[in-house]
């Protein structure tokens, strides 16, 4: 299996759900799957405290995740290449490595080792931003069955006119033609960012307002033509880009963020964007690791 999709399970509702997403993606990218559980090798590193058939019993527990995995995704897509395999080592790491050759990584928003009051794991949120491919998130089970027809028919992506978003704005461009949806790309802006003392000056906002369009104009201007046939919506709107983003996902099918755009800080390699939409978004999330992009790139799948 060459270019496959890989999805992470632990037998929790959002890993399952993440599987029904990630054969979805997998059938319309004509790519296989590869599904994957991680024993942690703490467990075999405890010889004195490990009683006896732990190891066996283990192995057995991951084959029964990974065949009711499997057996989800067959059921909603007979004919796809689906394959398994139990990896050893530290979840996260052992994820990344996974994903090395893959299109996309998907995984639930949390999984087992989660608390009740988290919305986010730490493993979702390890791995996003941090892989070569993009990571999807899948947090609510219930609207992740992609395996059914689109419930909206829209994608919706966020950019910032920065290097960084193009890397966004090419999985996203490329998703909405793959699935014949509408793609809407949203430049949010705060007028307290750019006149905290001045934010009543009308002329001032006016010509604020005037330069971001002009800038998400200039974003999108070679992503029209090299996807004509994409259904774009654009809009510039002066809010908080969470705020705008999770409430446009509302009502989407998939919401696709790059990992750091104008507002992260160089160390930080998921921003305080990518953060905030994976904690409050309602659909999906796709995290595409920030990397300058143009469309003469291609895929920034590839």
């Amino acid at each position: 299996m060459n270019r496959h999709v890989v999805a992470g399970v632990d037998g929790s509702p959002p890993s399952l759900a993440a599987v029904r997403w990630a054969a979805g993606d997998a059938m319309r990218r004509e790519r296989g799957l590869l599904i994957v559980h991680v024993v942690d090798p703490w467990v075999f590193d405890q010889p004195l405290a490990t009683p006896p058939g732990f190891r066996e019993s283990l192995s057995e527990r991951s084959a029964a995740v990974l065949a009711e995995a499997a057996g989800t995704a067959r059921e909603h897509f007979p004919g796809l290449d689906t394959r398994t395999a139990t990896l050893t080592g530290t979840v996260r790491e052992e994820l990344l490595i996974a994903a090395r050759d893959a299109e996309t990584l998907v995984v639930g928003s949390r999984g087992l080792g989660g608390f009740l009051g988290l919305v986010l794991g730490s493993v979702s949120m390890g791995v996003a931003g941090h892989a070569r491919c993009p990571v999807v998130v899948v947090r609510d089970a219930g609207r992740a069955a992609s395996g059914v027809p689109a419930a909206y028919g829209e994608i919706v992506v966020g950019h910032d006119a920065s290097p960084e978003s193009d890397a966004a704005l090419g999985y996203a461009f490329e998703e909405a033609a793959r699935r014949g949806a509408v793609l809407r790309a949203i430049y949010a802006w705060q007028v307290d960012v750019f006149l905290p003392m001045f934010a009543s000056y009308t002329s001032d906002l006016e010509r604020i307002y005037d330069f971001g369009r002009s800038a998400a104009q200039d974003q999108l201007a070679p992503w029209r033509e090299k996807f004509p046939r994409v259904r774009l919506r654009d809009s510039v709107v002066r809010a908080h880009p969470v705020e705008a983003l999770c409430q446009a996902s509302s009502e989407a099918d998939l919401l696709v963020v790059g990992s750091r755009g104008r507002g992260g800080l160089g160390s930080a390699v998921l921003g305080s964007v990518g953060h905030g939409v994976l904690h409050h978004a309602y659909s999906p999330v796709a995290v595409v690791r920030s990397r300058p992009l143009s469309p003469a790139d291609g895929s920034p799948g590839g």
